[in-house]
């Protein structure tokens, strides 16, 4: 099997890194990157699977935050400390976040 040339692409020249992370109101995060830049990952495909049904609602999806582990998550229970709970959390790793992200632009840290 013969890795897909973007993704070669983006291994070859240095994984990326989240910095931040925003869910839109159309269920779509905004996802700041290292290089300042500014890419679109659209969640809608996801949330029609299991594992991301609490956060079809609106403002259970909003709850995103970037994990210690740099990548994107929603803990299921707020209250619940998914390092202790582990399945209680959600997460999508960056370099999926980026692969299946579209730019936007690059943001300027002024």
């Amino acid at each position: 099997m013969q890795i897909p040339n973007e993704v070669a692409e983006y291994f070859q020249n240095g994984r990326r890194k989240i910095m931040s992370v925003f869910a839109n109101d159309n269920f779509t995060l905004s996802l700041i990157f290292d290089n300042n830049e500014m890419r679109i990952y659209d969640m809608k495909d996801n949330l029609n699977g299991d594992v991301f049904k609490p956060f079809r609602i609106l403002s259970e999806f909003k709850r995103v935050f970037v994990d210690e582990n740099g990548g994107v998550a929603w803990d299921i229970n707020p209250t619940i400390d998914s390092n202790v709970v582990w399945n209680n959390r959600v997460d999508l790793c960056p370099d999926s976040c980026y692969l299946k992200s579209f730019p936007v632009y690059f943001h300027n840290n002024v």
